[in-house]
């Protein structure tokens, strides 16, 4: 009797094993398809760093998220940046770096960024040259020096935010981008803002997001700024942009009257949030309209 329920054991043992050998094969392929896919045990991931980057242990939904919340950088891809190399690496040698300006970024951004795409087709022969141009509707595009200048004041880097305040033809913009994660960019006349936003958009800037609007007031939902630089000279510096600035964060900006003299003003903000200004130089800049004249 023994014997034979050992025999009955030894049976039952046999089946339920050769049941379980195709479910731990199941079990051993959806674990590895899941890894691949991101998926980690609580164990493996109670230790990360919560500032590092995704890995093959990021659960799927995070990496999608993550991939949602990128920056698209310039793209390049539009003709314009293979035209006119020459002309740009000329103007950044002779007005830009012969100049005195330094910092590696600016002056890779200001050879990148096609300014004849900038311009009016009357002014295409000038584009590289160092002085401003106009742009229609009472407004300029600045000179390349004054655009490179005011850049390395901000000392923006790659995880930068910026606000622009004038947007102009979208040149500064453009060069901002170049080098910081993202530009927010304010101009008050319509019709500017919209050929801006189309001429950015279809250069390959996804990293600029261009609006309409009273520049006073800043872009407060997309703030605190660790930059901002200001294209158009008021008597006054508007509050809302101060608060908008981060600590430890920059803005630069010509402040006067708009017919008279000028000084282009750093404004740095400490780790306390206290304010600190500072003269650079005389500059003409076109008026700053809307809220700050009232």
């Amino acid at each position: 009797m023994a014997e034979d329920c050992r025999g009955f054991v030894k049976k039952r043992t046999f089946v339920s094993l050769s049941l379980l050998l195709p479910l731990l094969i199941i079990l051993i392929i959806a674990v590895k398809s899941s890894t691949s896919c991101g998926l980690a045990f609580a164990s493996e991931k109670r230790g990360a760093d919560s500032n590092q980057a995704g890995d093959a242990n990021e659960p799927c939904a995070e990496k999608a998220k993550s991939a949602k919340e990128e920056i698209l950088r310039p793209e390049h891809k539009h003709p314009a940046f293979g035209e006119r190399i020459k002309e740009r690496t000329g103007m950044v040698a002779t007005y830009i770096r012969g100049e005195g300006i330094r910092d590696p970024n600016v002056l890779i951004a200001m050879r990148t960024v096609p300014r004849h795409a900038f311009v009016l087709r009357s002014d295409l022969r000038r584009a590289y040259n160092d002085h401003p141009l106009p742009i229609g509707l009472g407004q300029t595009i600045s000179q390349p020096y004054i655009v490179a200048y005011m850049t390395e004041y901000l000392k923006i880097g790659t995880r930068s935010k910026v606000l622009e305040i004038g947007t102009g033809s979208g040149y500064q913009a453009a060069v901002c981008a170049e080098i910081a994660r993202e530009v927010y960019t304010i101009e008050i006349l319509e019709e500017l803002a919209k050929s801006a936003k189309g001429r950015l958009k279809k250069l390959g800037y996804g990293n600029v997001f261009a609006k309409a609007g009273d520049g006073y007031f800043g872009w407060k939902e997309k703030g605190p700024f660790d930059a901002i630089i200001v294209t158009a000279a008021a008597g006054l510096v508007p509050p809302p942009l101060i608060e908008q600035l981060k600590p430890n964060g920059r803005m630069i900006l010509p402040v006067g009257s708009p017919f008279g003299i000028q000084t282009l003003v750093l404004i740095s903000k400490d780790e306390k949030g206290e304010v600190h200004s500072k003269g650079l130089l005389p500059v003409r800049f076109v008026p700053m309209t809307g809220r700050v004249n009232k």
